[in-house]
């Protein structure tokens, strides 16, 4: 059987994200059928419409779309930015998702974590996130919904999760992941 690819997207560009070390444990709790990619969105140009209908599309576009375009499944993980999803997973989006006829996105199986130091736990960011998702025909995953919040307190020095509860609790989200994304994709 060949192996499935997953495309992480990370939503925050920080050196030192909180949301990439959990995507970090995340990749490590996937089944072995799974292989998983995070595509990097730091590097992408604010999307201009221009760009597509000039035929002047940068390279990073081009490059961003052929990769996403190979994954059968996308994970995201973001923190909160003003109770939305941050700018630059906001523009990865919109470059995936044109042109119109040629999203990337479309038909494939996803699903979302939203991380924050805060109670809250990126809801509203999870949230728009799931509405752009659908809007764009991506079949998100409803159950079990991931808000992780005070994050600072699960994660050690070198980004491992150490808080027993929390891991379990991630064991049962990427477990369901894989269920959600095994009806899509079936067998390779």
């Amino acid at each position: 059987m060949d192996k499935v690819h997953v495309g992480i997207l990370i939503g925050s560009i920080r050196k030192g994200s909180f949301t990439r070390q959990v995507a970090n444990n995340v990749i490590k709790m996937l089944p072995e059928w799974m292989e998983a990619q995070i595509l990097d969105i730091s590097g992408l140009p604010l999307y201009n419409q221009d760009f597509d209908d000039g035929g002047v599309a940068p390279e990073a576009y081009h490059a961003f779309r052929a990769l996403a375009q190979k994954q059968d499944a996308f994970l995201f993980l973001t923190p909160e930015h003003n109770r939305s999803v941050p700018a630059a997973l906001k523009n990865a989006i919109d470059v995936g998702s044109r042109p119109i006829a040629e999203s990337v996105w479309s038909g494939k199986p996803g699903a979302v974590i939203s991380v924050s130091p805060g109670a809250i736990a990126g809801f509203g960011a999870n949230h728009h996130l799931r509405q752009s998702m659908t809007f764009l025909n991506v079949y998100m995953m409803q159950q079990p919904e991931c808000y992780l919040g005070g994050i600072t307190k699960c994660l050690d020095d070198e980004g491992n999760i150490i808080r027993d509860a929390t891991n379990e609790f991630l064991s049962k989200v990427v477990e369901a992941y894989a269920f959600w994304v095994r009806r899509f994709v079936g067998e390779q």
